[in-house]
């Protein structure tokens, strides 16, 4: 028996598990790296690394994709992946805070904290993402996609302010109350929003009729459309999480803001994707529905204002502006909200295109390359600041260079959305292993 599809109701409980992951998330890559690096004065490659595991576990999540596909319930992914989450999230706190008194033992911690964020994120997120795709009828993918991503982007918005507003006056003991309030009244709120969500699942595929998932990986695999998606993903996520561990530090260092006010700084960017998000939704569908060609031109646009809005922020410092770093923080927060919400519009459209039933598979494979992507970013962002700094001896300097590399990056980034293919021609160049068209005649 098929699931009955989610309606509006049951797509917004999904979206508030995924405001509970970005209210847990955000704390990690902000606030807690904000605190290394300024407050506890570690090199920027500590939490750089730390970030940088938190994303290499996730290149699991084709195999949890995988799973979603051939497994029946998703709702105890979801619940153990937020239930992780939530732990590391508090040790990442206990751990910050331990280093300022014994180092080894306290980045030990944090080390393991920080991969229990990445499989809880990784192994939630994608369950969710899966029964979006699943779920959710064709027709409404794209606006279902848009609302849940707007709704994690909200949790970004609304936990970075209002967490940094409780940091100040900052202490240690001050991190540790607010990221486990964050924490557990994130995990409250997600649990309730999905626990009934599956009360019509079907059983799961026999164990005898599912493909090995090295099969079905390379099936995906072979999609061009796939593989075009994939590095334009890996691109485009590079620049994005390059910039998204420089900007409170390049803050805290050249502005001398506190750990508060640059955590609201990250709120205003996080307030603009959010902006950028429901402006291009709505702009889309003011122009006639989001055809590719629509989202197409979105992402592109995306992704060119994202180049000139860090050329922005890095010429701030310059200028010496705190008003001229938030306008250009926020510029760059519409920017990246205007390219990911078409991006996401075509992930939803891809993801149904290919053959035999692999949405859970190709998002975990879109999730793998986005994880990747930001793993190597927080590491190249972080270590090419360090060396700056020691060869030019200016931290403005060091952090401006990145920053314009970061710009390139999504040039680079535009010119290849440009040639995304579209879901139609997606489904009419599927290449399938024979056995698998076998399978299907």
């Amino acid at each position: 028996m098929k699931a009955a599809p989610l309606g509006w109701p049951g797509i917004i409980r999904l979206g508030l598990v995924q405001t509970a992951l970005g209210a847990i998330v955000v704390l990690m890559t902000s606030t807690i790296n904000r605190v290394m690096v300024v407050e506890l004065a570690l090199p920027a490659i500590v939490p750089g690394l730390l970030v940088a595991s938190h994303y290499a576990i996730q290149i699991l999540r084709p195999a949890w994709g995988y799973g979603a596909d051939v497994g029946g319930r998703r709702t105890p992914w979801i619940i153990g992946g937020l239930a992780t989450l939530a732990i590391g999230g508090v040790g990442a706190a206990l751990g910050t805070a331990l280093t300022a008194t014994s180092p080894v033992a306290g980045l030990a911690l944090a080390g393991l904290a920080f991969l229990l964020v990445g499989v809880g994120a990784g192994a939630a997120g994608t369950s969710v993402l899966a029964m979006l795709a699943t779920r959710v009828a064709p027709q409404r993918r794209a606006a279902a996609a848009t609302t849940v991503w707007v709704m994690m982007i909200l949790g970004f918005a609304v936990s970075a302010p209002i967490a940094g507003h409780y940091l100040d006056p900052f202490s240690q003991q001050r991190l540790i109350v607010v990221t486990a309030a964050v924490c557990g009244i994130a995990f409250c709120v997600a649990t309730l929003a999905v626990i009934g969500l599956e009360t019509d699942a079907p059983a799961p595929v026999a164990a005898h009729q599912r493909p090995p998932f090295r099969d079905a990986f390379t099936q995906v695999w072979r999609e061009p459309a796939a593989r075009q998606f994939t590095i334009f993903i890996f691109v485009s996520m590079l620049a994005y999480s390059m910039q998204e561990l420089l900007v409170e530090p390049f803050a805290g260092v050249v502005f001398s803001m506190t750990p508060g006010t640059t955590t609201k700084l990250a709120g205003l960017q996080h307030g603009g994707v959010l902006l950028g998000m429901i402006g291009v939704a709505l702009a889309a569908t003011a122009i006639g529905g989001p055809s590719l060609g629509s989202l197409r031109m979105w992402t592109v646009g995306g992704c060119l204002a994202s180049s000139a809005a860090l050329i922005a922020v890095a010429a701030s410092g310059y200028v010496g502006l705190a008003s001229a770093l938030r306008v250009s923080v926020f510029a760059l927060g519409v920017a990246n909200g205007a390219f990911a919400v078409a991006a996401i519009g075509s992930m939803m459209g891809l993801a149904a295109a290919g053959a035999n039933s692999r949405e859970g598979t190709r998002v975990g494979l879109w999730g793998a390359a986005q994880a990747i992507a930001f793993g190597c970013g927080g590491v190249f962002a972080t270590m090419l600041v360090d060396i700056a700094k020691l060869v030019l001896g200016a931290p403005l300097s060091a952090y401006a260079i990145v920053f314009v590399g970061e710009a390139g990056l999504f040039i680079l980034s535009a010119l290849l959305a440009s040639r995304i293919a579209s879901p139609q021609t997606a489904r009419a160049t599927v290449v399938m292993p024979a056995h698998a068209a076998t399978a299907q005649s």
